[in-house]
């Protein structure tokens, strides 16, 4: 077997990063083992083999004394092989999506980890923690384990997030409050707690708690889990569960805490917590409303599918601003699948010309927009070569084979005769999906209304997942007007997709989207139609 290309290029460069990944890599795998040569490259700090058919990791591994980021996340590996704990610089370990049942002891050894990512594998139990003076985040959730983390006598003095959901776990230890005093993220839902400690409530840095989808005993208190916030469940859990070394209190919810406890905070009624709740209103497309017509043959085999709404009534202020522009990206990069799912453009309405929007797909020579942050007009063809030049200079000042931001996804239209568009009344093109949007029409600080629009090349389900997920994600993030104390309230505008004869296509969010089972603070009121 001859040395891989990839394997072969990055030493010739001198890279630090090498990516084995996909479809192309596995087969390869599969046909003719992994190219160990790669084991050969000592000064890469990252390596990335992914979603491959990959069963074993080989144990040159031990070789990559300078590898910081380990990704092998999506394959076929059954056994956890130790010399992974030899290497003395890692500080991100994902093994996530794999047929792991085991974790060896010789973990405690990784000093340097930052991030431990176990998800969705088999595992059934952990080894015992020691130290782990760097360790920010650990996501061991979608296993069997059936015992909470043996965290007695370890310190974790800087670990935030901890994701232990859908795992079998019975039972939370007391200590759980000591060993992680800078936790701000726990996710322990969905498994089999029936009570919780006292002792969680003194973890005074926990923003966010989520116990959905357990067994728990105390109906009062599941019923706060269900609707409530993190701050409502720990007081009630401050008050009414006792810590681990008392006994549980006869018939769980309506008893006193220890005497000499702080008076007890005023309690909100059931129906109180019936209305504590954030509110998703949607109003019925009106007639005059804007519609998005769309050019089917021109799309075909293209981006065929978009969906559209307008969120209304709008109020930001720089930092809520920065928080949703980081929100776009996150869902990009999660529920997008890196936009090779579906990708997010919004735009301030009021910048839009009036009337309805036309999505259709056009020669790269004639689609014609001013890219988001660029001052000057361009073609589609001029700005998908400007772009892979860019990427391409990137790439050899950074020796790295990954590319960053938006030239990641050029990829998704090379060899494309047409690129998908949309355009205003005015023939203006808006968007230029899924690389930009047009500066024109660019949000701000000072948007008080503006059109989301969701476009794939995979289905119309893929572009109504994104948006159900996206509007949660805003109405949870308090960006709309009014918003006031811990519920906040979102305005959303439906809008209807019709073919070149206005027969209606879909229209967005229709009465079976926007259903957040589960989400009983979260309640949405449909308008009824004027």
């Amino acid at each position: 077997m001859g040395v891989w290309q990839e394997v072969a290029t990055a030493k010739s460069e001198n890279r630090h990063e090498i990516k084995l990944a996909g479809a192309a890599i596995s087969k390869r795998v599969s046909e003719e083992g992994l190219d160990k040569s790669v084991f050969q490259l000592t000064s890469i700090n990252l390596l990335n083999i992914s979603d491959t058919c990959l069963t074993a990791i080989p144990d040159e591994i031990k070789q990559l004394v300078n590898l910081q980021s380990l990704l092998l996340f999506g394959n076929k590996i059954q056994e956890f092989n130790e010399n992974i704990t030899s290497l003395p610089k890692l500080k991100v370990l994902d093994l996530s999506r794999n047929q792991l049942k085991s974790v060896p002891d010789s973990l405690n050894k990784m000093k340097e980890l930052t991030s431990i990512n176990l998800s969705s594998n088999e595992i059934e139990s952990m080894p015992k923690f020691v130290d782990f003076p760097n360790l920010i985040i650990v996501d061991i959730s979608n296993n069997k384990l059936s015992s909470f983390l043996d965290l007695e006598g370890a310190v974790f003095p800087h670990l935030t997030d901890l994701k232990l959901k859908g795992n079998v776990i019975e039972s939370l230890p007391g200590c759980v409050a000591s060993s992680l005093p800078s936790l701000k993220n726990f996710d322990i839902g969905d498994n089999q707690l029936k009570t919780v400690p006292g002792e969680l409530a003194a973890m005074s840095k926990l923003k966010e708690l989520n116990l959905k989808g357990n067994k728990l005993a105390d109906k009062r208190l599941m019923k706060l889990v269900d609707q409530c916030r993190t701050k409502q469940v720990l007081d009630y859990v401050r008050e009414h569960c006792p810590k681990s070394d008392q006994n549980p209190t006869a018939g769980g919810g309506g008893k006193k805490g220890k005497k000499g406890q702080a008076k007890k905070q005023e309690e909100p009624t059931e129906e109180e917590v019936s209305d504590l709740c954030h509110l998703l209103k949607i109003l019925h497309v009106e007639d005059e409303s804007i519609k998005v017509k769309i050019k089917e043959p021109n799309l075909a085999g293209i981006r065929p599918y978009i969906l559209c709404c307008i969120v209304k009534d709008l109020k930001f202020d720089d930092v809520m601003f920065k928080k949703f522009i980081q929100l776009q990206t996150k869902l990009h990069d999660t529920v997008c699948d890196k936009r090779n799912v579906a990708t997010i453009a919004t735009h301030d309405l009021s910048k839009i010309a009036p009337g309805d929007l036309v999505y259709t797909a056009k020669p790269p020579a004639r689609l014609k927009l001013v890219p988001l942050s660029r001052l000057k007009p361009c073609t589609g063809e001029q700005l998908f070569q400007q772009l892979t030049a860019e990427a391409e200079a990137l790439r050899k000042e950074k020796k790295r084979n990954v590319y960053s931001g938006i030239h990641k996804y050029l990829y998704l239209l090379e060899g494309k005769p047409r690129y998908p568009c949309l355009e205003d009344a005015s023939g203006k093109v808006i968007s230029f999906p899924p690389i930009t949007n047009s500066d024109d029409t660019k949000m701000s600080p000072e948007t008080t209304a503006m059109l989301v629009e969701v476009t794939s090349h995979a289905s119309l389900g893929a572009c109504k997942t994104v948006l159900d997920k996206l509007l949660h994600e805003l109405l949870l993030l308090g960006a709309g007007a009014g918003d006031d104390g811990e519920y906040n309230t979102l305005t959303v505008q439906q809008v209807k997709v019709v073919d070149p004869e206005g027969n209606l296509k879909a229209v967005y969010p229709s009465r079976t989207d926007c259903v957040f089972e589960g989400e009983a603070n979260v309640k949405v009121l449909r308008m009824p139609k004027k």
